[in-house]
């Protein structure tokens, strides 16, 4: 094996069992289980829907509804005589309701008498049907230690299984029963105490629990067994068997839920509606028959509280106010479409986690660069993700993060190692040039970074200056941070066009732009896309201007010059300090065109080097023959349009263009009578006719060349 292929073995393995090591700390040590259970609590709610029994089970609530119409109609406030109970259980039997089970703890004598208590078990007996609640306070604390002589054990259709000694549902030492009245008459005893998880959000519950030896189901599990006499229930090590349905649970007995829906999904009725037409059925009158009882029939029907004043009211998963009944309703839900979630054994989660780490190692070491492993670290990003969502849909609970961090140690150690080896030029590059180049033509240069050695060449460039009018004044006006806010808003707004064209930014001087284009990389039309991104600037800070003005209180301007010409650009400076620039006549000519603007009332002049060089690419209007300082050769000058701006102003550039050729040949009383005739729409032809009217009234002389000497800079 070559060196580079040891080298890169080497990284793999590294890689690899680093990221393995740590997802493995961060798991086993509990790091990861609150953010675990987030991400179980997103997949609870995205693939939430109603199970094909959902609609078979139909909660009676006392909601505030209920509690409202009581005091209302009967006078009754809160906690209700248990006769109302008895009332609601039978509406429930005259509609033929498959089994009911009461989330509701009768655990004191009734203080309206032991009639009310009697009339409550009467009820009971006759609904036969039933599951009642009671409720285990914790390992020996308070409430009887035995089970009471005059509440019947649970029968023979609960059995202990192969290995069913090692279940692992909790043994309470003690519990709260109920009143024998309630206790002695139900088909089934049930647990109704539920405990959250580590963070308050009641994800799962106990399925079953015992209490001195005997088997006590959860409410949802007891309904079932009441509607069904022939059900049995075994339980072994790690799970229990209900009619045939296997429940899973975990090492703490607990199964996890598949939740429907939020607070509502099941149909609910309220406790009020059949209390009024139970007692309107008793009372032989038909007002307030009809009013729900009807949907009862063979349905199972769970009852509890919704009213907020009751203290019922739970986080789960999928709703923050989520009444405990539906808890247990989403239980029996889960028994009847027989797809409960199931844990994925820690075992087969470390093989996965050991095959997508390992894989990744290999795959990042074996195809370098950012491009790939960024693709890479998406896509292993990703892998969990669905892994995650194609368990939920076998009915297991895959835990992602541990496979995540250790991808995301894996891909991140791949990337870091990468950056070192190979980032330094890459860094040294972008780092230099990010804010002066688009990132198109800086991947360029780092494909070829010989092009920014120290010193310069000789190129043919396309150089844009740009400054904005009377920014001196505007900024005397305004406060430094508003005038930070505004230099930055508007040079943003400009440099991103320069960058999209291709320009390399040279540098900020103010207000002021400096850019050029065909350098460091070469630009074959760099004189078009100068020219369009002076036009594209020009269009952009039309739209900005009333925001700024409303804002800042000034309109912004502003002049460019453009030139083509040859320059020296490249790294000046020292060997640990330098810049990225030009200089030349040409970067000079570029900076006096921008600075002429201002004697033509005009806001994009170039010259005609690169005017010849976009040829038809914009149309242009020669603006005229300058000398500027420092040169002794007139520069013809042009002022670019945009084609749709060019179609409206043509007319207007014909007279001018006359009037520009009057000027020429020294006819100034015809160029006056041309450049009146637009003045007051084209600053331009306003500058002409001032300067025609003074070369008449001082002679222009015969020498006269048409020639517009600029005496500043």
């Amino acid at each position: 094996m070559s060196k580079t292929g040891r080298a890169r073995l080497l990284q793999a393995a590294a890689t690899s069992c680093t990221g393995i090591l740590i997802a493995l700390f961060l798991w086993l040590n509990g790091f990861l289980a609150g953010w675990e259970d987030r991400v179980w609590d997103l997949e609870s709610r995205w693939f939430a829907a109603p199970g094909p029994h959902t609609k078979e089970i139909v909660l009676v609530l006392v909601d505030q509804k209920s509690l409202e119409w009581a005091q209302s109609q009967l006078g009754v406030t809160w906690p209700w005589p248990r006769e109302l109970y008895g009332a609601i259980l039978d509406n429930c039997r005259r509609h033929q309701a498959l089994a009911v089970g009461f989330d509701v703890l009768f655990t004191e004598p009734s203080s309206f008498g032991v009639d009310d208590d009697l009339a409550l078990g009467d009820a009971i007996k006759a609904m036969g049907r039933f599951a009642a609640g009671s409720v285990f306070p914790g390992k020996g604390d308070g409430g009887p230690r035995q089970w009471p002589a005059d509440v019947p054990r649970p029968s023979s259709r609960f059995a202990r299984g192969a290995g069913g000694d090692s279940f692992p549902a909790p043994h309470y030492g003690s519990a709260t029963m109920p009143i024998k009245e309630v206790a002695a008459s139900p088909s089934i005893l049930c647990n109704v105490h539920q405990d959250p998880d580590r963070d308050g959000i009641y994800r799962s519950l106990h399925p079953l629990t015992f209490f001195d030896q005997q088997p006590l189901p959860g409410l949802g599990i007891g309904v079932y067994l009441a509607a069904h006499p022939e059900a049995r229930m075994t339980w072994e090590v790690k799970s229990m068997t209900v009619d045939g349905t296997t429940i899973p649970v975990d090492k703490q007995g607990r199964t996890l839920l598949r939740f429907r829906g939020p607070a509502g999904t099941f149909p609910a009725l309220s406790a009020a509606s059949l209390l009024a037409e139970e007692m309107a059925l008793r009372a032989g009158r038909s007002e307030g028959v009809g009013q729900g009882g009807e949907k009862l029939q063979g349905k199972y029907v769970l009852f509890g509280f919704s009213a907020p004043g009751l203290f019922d009211l739970r986080p789960t998963p999928v709703d923050g106010i989520f009444s405990g009944v539906e808890i247990n309703a989403t239980l029996l839900d889960n028994l009847l479409d027989n797809d409960f979630i199931t844990r994925v054994d820690p075992k087969k989660e470390f093989g996965v986690l050991c095959l997508l780490v390992i894989l990744a190692g290999i795959l990042t070491t074996l195809y370098p660069g950012p491009a790939t492993l960024t693709g890479f670290s998406l896509c292993f990003a990703l892998l969990p993700l669905v892994l995650a969502v194609l368990s939920y849909r076998q009915g297991l609970r895959l835990e992602i993060l541990p496979l995540e961090s250790g991808l995301l140690v894996t891909n991140g150690l791949a990337i870091f190692l990468d950056y070192q080896r190979e980032g330094k030029r890459r860094r040294f590059i972008k780092h230099s040039f990010r804010h002066y180049l688009s990132p198109h033509v800086i991947e360029q240069l780092i494909e070829n970074p010989g092009k920014l050695r120290l010193g310069g060449e000789r190129r043919e460039l396309s150089i844009f200056f740009s400054d904005l009018q009377g920014f001196t004044t505007i900024s005397e006006g305004l406060e430094p941070e508003a005038l930070t806010t505004l230099l930055n808003a508007y040079l943003s707004a400009m440099t991103d066009i320069i960058l999209e064209e291709d320009g390399t930014v040279d540098k900020y001087e103010g207000d002021a732009i400096i850019a050029f284009w065909n350098a460091p990389i070469d630009v074959a039309d760099h004189a078009v896309r100068a020219v369009r991104a002076a036009l594209r600037c020009q269009k952009k800070l039309a739209e900005l201007r009333p925001r700024f003005k409303e804002q800042y209180g000034h309109d912004l301007f502003m002049r460019i010059g453009i030139n083509s010409g040859p320059a020296v650009v490249g790294n000046l400076g020292s060997s640990t300090r330098f810049d990225y620039t030009m200089l030349g006549d040409a970067v000079n000519l570029a900076a006096r065109l921008e600075g002429a603007n201002k004697q033509f009332g005009s806001y994009l002049m170039i010259s005609g080097a690169s005017r010849e060089q976009i040829g038809e690419a914009f149309p242009c209007r020669e603006l005229a023959k300058l000398t500027v300082v420092g040169r002794k050769e007139p520069v013809r000058v042009y002022e670019p349009f945009l084609p749709e701006e060019f179609q409206r102003a043509e007319a207007r550039c014909r007279t001018f263009d006359q009037g520009r050729q009057a000027f020429y040949q020294g006819q100034f009383q015809e160029a006056i009578t041309l450049f009146s005739s637009i003045a007051d729409e084209d600053p331009p032809s306003a500058h002409y006719l001032t300067q025609c009217r003074e070369l008449v009234e001082r002679g222009a002389g015969d020498n006269w060349q048409g020639i517009w000497s600029l005496t500043s800079k």
